[in-house]
């Protein structure tokens, strides 16, 4: 596997596809509006990139940066590429692309309480395998609890709603979160 990035907005042919990846990656009450990450993405401190095996497809990813931290928003493969080691691949590419940086993601609350607990849980040992660990520090967007999962290091309440404010700037009114810490 050789895994590269594109700019995703440099790419308009991909955006159908990349919308169409994210609608039926993740759950309708986890997605933010495809618009606003398009518009988001025109920031300077916004990566959305296209992911590569050569010049193919194999999916997405949406990065938000700030000070010296990078959150990853969105990561998505193609589903008829999934369990073949590209999400692997490409976190491997992600640590290589922000090394040095507080490199941080969130992920479904593992919790017993929910019917797909299992997959919540195969889900975090993958990013386990992928060098990530939990922080201890949860998220709470409307009904959705979110695990913060880190690389290198946690981020603080303050860090957090700094980084979401340099991304969302006025929308802030609109978007009610909780950060939690264990």
């Amino acid at each position: 596997m050789n895994i590269r990035f594109t700019d995703a907005n440099n790419d308009k042919n991909r955006i159908k596809t990349i919308k169409q990846l994210y609608y039926t990656s993740f759950p309708r009450d986890e997605r933010a509006p495809f618009k606003t990450l398009v518009r988001g993405a025109r920031k300077k401190n916004v990566d959305f990139l296209c992911c590569l095996d050569e010049d193919e497809f194999i999916g997405f990813l949406y990065v938000v940066n700030h000070l010296d931290m990078s959150y990853v928003f969105y990561l998505a493969v193609e589903k008829e590429k999934r369990c073949q080691g590209y999400g692997t691949a490409i976190l491997r590419a992600v640590h290589d692309a922000y090394k040095g940086r507080r490199l941080f993601l969130a992920i479904e609350e593992i919790d017993e309480k929910y019917d797909n607990y299992e997959e919540r849980l195969r889900r975090l040992h993958f990013y386990e395998n992928a060098g990530f660990t939990r922080s201890g520090q949860k998220i709470q967007e409307g009904n959705v609890t979110y695990d913060l999962i880190s690389a290198n290091a946690r981020v603080s309440e303050a860090e957090y709603r700094s980084l979401i404010r340099s991304f969302l700037r006025f929308r802030m009114l609109f978007i009610s979160f909780k950060f939690i810490e264990d």
